[in-house]
């Protein structure tokens, strides 16, 4: 029996772990990202030769060497750029990006915002960690207000960019938020933004044990966590904390979500919202969510909404189209081309 007639066998973690040496800070985020996707793939049922991982620059852009599969270490902030031209090459492959709040919202932030609004069939990780790592602690555009940094020795003045709010915007129809230490969250999430056809877009908070050690601390701390996180499930009713008495109710007055607890003020389940995940309206206002220390950040996917264009399918489909009707001649010498004829002297 050969290898081709031989049947496939199936995949784990190992056969998605290659033999790089992960070189990360002791304690980084990134660790607990990196197992986490090594684990999944074999449950998502893919394979090492039609998967690609492609990142820019950063810490988190090391990612492609400590994957078992094919991958491209770009350039600064241009990952989604060339994950999109490898995606219409060949639209068969599973494309990741992978990306950081510096590489990827600020020198990247014009070729990320064109990836999400034609929705290119991507699945897109940001590791957010408010900080730049790589190049030694400078604020990044997700920094808080006032960050001291070896760039911003005096603070920054900069209020931090919202990285949903801005996948939003950019035009998404899938986004969704999930933090490093997760590691019973975060692959329902990775399974859901694979399985998405378009531009799937996931922040992952992460945490920089050397230059912005416990940014998340007052989120993801375990003592904290349940009244710091409303974990969101299409269909059910938004509750959390420790208790699970508390929700999120929309506020027509001040046409704003507010927290509330059930059982006090005359407050029942029916006064607390149920998630829809397809309700662009509702998303953008659970992302700004955390913003007030006695709100919760919203986890898991805010939207998904499958769009009626495909930007993929009709690049293929011109591509299809044109294929064997042309020549490169044509194509070269075709549309505006003219020829000087006599010579012009002064």
């Amino acid at each position: 029996m050969n290898e081709l007639s031989a049947p496939k066998k199936d995949l784990t973690i190992k056969d998605f772990t290659s033999d790089q040496e992960v070189r990360w800070c002791p304690g980084c985020g990134d660790y607990a990202i990196l197992k986490c996707m090594q684990r999944t793939l074999p449950e998502m049922g893919v394979t090492r030769e039609n998967t690609v991982f492609v990142s820019g620059i950063g810490c988190s852009s090391r990612f492609p060497y400590y994957m078992d599969t094919y991958g491209f270490h770009t350039i600064h902030g241009r990952a989604p750029a060339v994950a999109t031209g490898l995606k219409l090459a060949n639209p068969e492959l599973d494309v990741w990006v992978v990306t950081g709040d510096g590489d990827g919202l600020s020198i990247g932030g014009n070729h990320l915002m064109h990836a999400l609004r034609r929705d290119v069939d991507l699945n897109i990780l940001l590791f957010n960690n408010k900080i730049y790592g790589l190049t030694k602690g400078q604020y990044s555009p997700t920094s808080d207000l006032g960050t001291r940094s070896p760039s911003t020795p005096q603070g920054s003045v900069d209020p931090a960019l919202n990285p949903i709010s801005f996948a939003l915007g950019s035009g998404a129809h899938f986004v969704a938020r999930t933090v490093d230490t997760a590691q019973k969250h975060m692959p329902g999430v990775f399974k859901r933004a694979h399985a998405f056809k378009g531009a799937s877009f996931v922040e992952i908070l992460q945490n920089c044990i050397v230059y912005n050690d416990s940014a998340w601390q007052g989120i993801t701390e375990k003592s904290v966590a349940a009244d710091k996180q409303l974990l969101l499930e299409h269909g059910q009713k938004m509750l959390f904390g420790a208790e699970g008495n508390k929700g999120i109710r929309f506020n027509p007055q001040a046409f704003a979500l507010e927290v509330v607890v059930v059982g006090e003020n005359g407050i029942t389940e029916d006064d607390i919202l149920t998630h829809d995940e397809t309700n662009l309206q509702l998303a953008r206002m659970l992302g700004e969510l955390g913003g007030n220390p006695n709100e919760p950040m919203a986890m898991g996917v805010l939207y998904a909404r499958q769009a009626d264009h495909s930007y993929t399918d009709a690049v293929i489909g011109q591509m299809q189209a044109v294929k064997g009707n042309t020549t490169l001649k044509k194509m070269m010498y075709g549309g505006q081309t003219w020829q000087v004829s006599e010579t012009i002297t002064s």
